[in-house]
């Protein structure tokens, strides 16, 4: 079993940043890849940023530019410059080890003046 437990949201003000983390505890077997997802209300669970085992990373047309994943070990983190409002959302960390997926219980992320 994997917990996940993320830090480091909260209300910033527009073109402001944000750093998050998550970090993983228990029995990994192998990391596959870490990433972060968000959903703002109404709307479905994105993709915003994953990084592989071996590094290679993958970014949302949304926030590339602005964001910048990077990974430590079992811990995972978030680079968030340049917010606008529409990054207003809930953010949550996964870790995919082989075909299983464990999620964080999030972390919101409020972006208004």
């Amino acid at each position: 079993q994997v917990q996940l437990v993320e830090s480091g949201g909260g209300l910033v003000q527009p073109g402001g940043s944000l750093r998050l983390s998550c970090a993983a505890s228990g029995t990994i077997f192998s990391i596959n890849s870490m990433g972060w997802y968000r959903q703002a209300p109404g709307k479905e669970r994105e993709l915003v940023a994953a990084i592989t085992g071996g590094g290679a990373t993958n970014t949302a047309d949304s926030v590339k530019g602005r964001f910048t994943i990077s990974r430590d070990n079992a811990r995972v983190y978030l680079q968030m410059n340049s917010l606008k409002p529409e990054d207003t959302a809930v953010y949550y960390c996964n870790l995919k080890d082989n075909k299983i997926d464990y999620w964080g219980q999030g972390t919101q992320v409020t972006v208004s003046s």
